[in-house]
């Protein structure tokens, strides 16, 4: 197994071969499909994508954090991070498969 993580690149290359588009067409296809996860996360602060899983946006509150290796404290501004839940069904294919 490598340790190789699957791109933007791998994904439209395998639309290109896959489904015949040009890869100039196949690049905008991934980009317009991650533009639509990142605005609909923007504006619903969730996405739901059938029999694949969700993703959320949650709000993390400010807090005190410490560096683990010189034990100095400081502060962790509030933000915003993705949670994914995958799909009942995701989860059955991956295990039937693992």
């Amino acid at each position: 197994m490598t340790n190789k993580n699957f791109t933007r690149k791998d994904l439209s290359e395998k639309i290109y071969r896959n489904i015949g588009f040009s890869k100039s067409l196949s690049a905008k296809i991934v980009d317009n499909f991650f533009e639509l996860i990142i605005s609909g996360l923007i504006i619903n602060n969730e996405i739901k994508i059938t029999s694949f899983g969700t993703f959320t946006v949650l709000h993390k509150k400010e807090r005190i954090g410490r560096n683990p290796k010189t034990k100095i404290e400081s502060k962790i501004h509030s933000r915003k991070v993705i949670k994914f839940k995958a799909s009942s069904l995701l989860k059955k294919k991956i295990n039937e498969n693992g």
